[in-house]
């Protein structure tokens, strides 16, 4: 948790820009029958069923002080699709950078095995020195500024029934452009020296 939180101080720096990640399902729901729309007098009537059209996978990075997310739908979230997205972050958002940071938890698919799985040997050494990664402990998700992200795009975008991944992918898309176009920053203000106080159960206790 210190480990992270020191990174989250440090200031802002295009060639060693602090990049958060995390991923979410979103299920693929349909409406069973025809919604009512609204109309005078009367609210909108959906039925409480529903089909169920499978789930698919959300990958969000987001870079806090620079106000700038990068989101992708998968259909699955295996260790390629995760190499995939992070090769993505290193050569088309940070091509130019020395190294990037990246915040993430420790999901197994989170590892150096998933680029040699993915890619030849050199490609794979190469983009896993590109990063600096940083794990949140287990239990500590809450610790990781993309599931911040995540949250406003399951409220402001995915907050309904949507049926199709083309559809997600469509409304995704709109929603990364208008908020990044906002520049959208995250003002983080936990430190080491208030979780030393606010979680001082968590620490060890050391009888002098």
């Amino acid at each position: 948790m210190e480990r992270v939180l020191d990174v989250y101080k440090r200031p802002y720096d295009k060639d060693y820009p602090v990049v958060c990640m995390d991923e979410s399902p979103k299920q693929l729901i349909e409406e069973a029958r025809f919604s009512i729309a609204m109309k005078p007098g009367q609210e909108a009537r959906v039925d409480y069923e529903y089909v169920r059209n499978g789930v698919i996978n959300i990958f969000m990075a987001n870079e806090p002080l620079k106000g700038k997310r990068f989101v992708e739908v998968t259909e699955f979230k295996t260790k390629k699709d995760w190499a995939m997205y992070i090769k993505g972050i290193a050569d088309e958002q940070y091509p130019n950078a020395k190294r990037i940071t990246l915040v993430m938890d420790n999901f197994k698919t989170h590892a150096a095995s998933a680029f040699y799985e993915t890619f030849r040997p050199k490609e794979a050494k190469r983009l896993w020195d590109r990063f600096e990664f940083v794990f949140t402990p287990k239990h500590g998700s809450w610790l990781n500024m993309a599931e911040i992200e995540l949250h406003v795009l399951n409220g402001q975008c995915l907050n309904r029934h949507i049926s199709t991944m083309e559809k997600i992918k469509q409304e995704v898309d709109a929603w990364k452009t208008q908020r990044n176009n906002k520049n959208s920053k995250i003002n983080w203000q936990f430190t080491n020296k208030e979780a030393r106080v606010k979680l001082k159960r968590l620490y060890p206790s050391i009888n002098d």
